[in-house]
């Protein structure tokens, strides 16, 4: 009996117009679910990096629940200390801001005394005499009509009475101005500690159910991606955590030495700043300058202490990150430099810090997905 056979028909091709559609959709979600999505992000790296605490208190017969909540609770903890010290710092900075105001007014005062002297300079050296002679002449003219004929109040034109509010600090009009926005992060990152709490506790129920959505070769894919996805978010943030704490402590010994104002608060700030790509040396430069502005007169320690951050920026981020997070994240930096444009773009500051683990992690799933496996080798180093 002969076996009738039919044709496989042809599978569509999606159109340029889906994807482009798909693409535009997907980009919106990004822009408008923002502060969700960063809430959710910043949730997820932390359940990454205190997963592997976790599970070393389940090898002791920990219960999962207990084990995140005692996880969850050092944490904060950790996070409360840091902060307290950090607030004892600025307290004392804050006490001096007066001094630095003006030590700021007097160098401002200074740098447009130059400027103003350059300007007169390259003025005299530009333009022939007899015009800057005709100039003066006019100007002069001009002030004597000028003071010649006041205008004088009289009983017809009075002068109107100018009330003048009094007018606030500039914290205060800055704190009203943003006041949705200033609501709208406090109210989500109040989420954050239940979200990493709820992701490590029903961490086991997520993850099986997640890869039960999936086909058997699917599933092995899936589960592959999201172990790249941890072992990748837990090396760079815990890597970029490892050199700024040896950063901190290169920059605090620096600046004590050199008698900067509070070292213990202007050494981890800058070291940590210096870090942040492709801004991070202006960044970094940023704190322990203004700092030496209430102690320093001359040019000569303002250059010293740019030479040392930029030194210390230089050899961290070309010597010591390549051994430490270069070898877990396998990103070339063109796509990085694109990653930083796109998610800063986006979500503002947050995706600047954000854009490396977002896009190394798009680029674990790629390595474990046969069909986006060139697009991986693409965005590879």
């Amino acid at each position: 009996m002969a076996t009738i056979t039919r044709p496989l028909r042809a599978l569509k091709p999606r159109s340029p117009g889906a994807s482009v559609i798909a693409v535009a959709a997907a980009v919106a979600l990004f822009y408008y679910g923002r502060s969700f999505l960063v809430t959710l992000t910043v949730a997820l790296v932390l359940a990454f990096i205190l997963e592997p605490f976790v599970a070393l208190l389940m090898r002791i017969r920990f219960p999962r629940a207990l084990a995140s909540f005692v996880v969850c609770t050092f944490a904060a903890l950790a996070l409360y200390l840091l902060g307290l010290g950090f607030y004892t710092e600025a307290a004392g900075l804050v006490e001096d801001s007066p001094k630095y105001a003006q030590r700021i007014d007097a160098v401002s005062e200074q740098v447009l005394a130059g400027a103003e002297s350059v300007e007169r300079t390259i003025y005299e050296t530009v333009v022939p005499k007899h015009i800057r002679e005709q100039d003066e002449t006019a100007a002069k003219q001009r002030r004597r009509r000028g003071a010649a004929s006041p205008i004088a109040p009289s009983a017809q034109n009075p002068v109107p009475e100018v009330r003048i509010r009094p007018e606030h600090p500039p914290v205060v009009d800055f704190l009203y101005s943003h006041l949705g926005s200033l609501y709208e992060i406090l109210l989500m990152a109040s989420f954050v500690p239940f979200l990493v709490y709820f992701m490590l506790s029903w961490r086991d129920h997520i993850h099986r159910n997640f890869l039960q959505m999936f086909s058997d070769q699917s599933r092995i894919a899936a589960s592959n991606s999201l172990d790249g996805i941890g072992s990748m978010v837990r090396a760079f943030v815990v890597g970029n955590f490892a050199l700024g704490l040896l950063l901190s402590a290169v920059s605090t010994l620096f600046f004590w030495w050199i008698r900067l104002p509070y070292p213990l608060l202007i050494g981890p700030l800058s070291s940590f700043l210096s870090l942040i790509p492709y801004i991070g040396l202006p960044l970094g430069c940023l704190p322990p300058l203004v700092a030496a502005l209430a102690i320093y007169d001359r040019l000569a320690p303002y250059i010293l202490i740019l030479a040392v951050v930029a030194a210390l920026h230089v050899i961290t981020v070309n010597l010591l990150y390549p051994k430490i997070v270069g070898p877990r994240v396998h990103l070339n930096p063109l796509v990085v430099t694109i990653a930083l444009m796109f998610w800063s773009a986006l979500w503002g500051a947050p995706g600047l810090l954000l854009a490396i683990p977002l896009t190394a992690g798009l680029k674990a799933v790629c390595d474990n997905v046969v069909k986006l496996q060139p697009f991986g080798r693409l965005m590879g180093n």
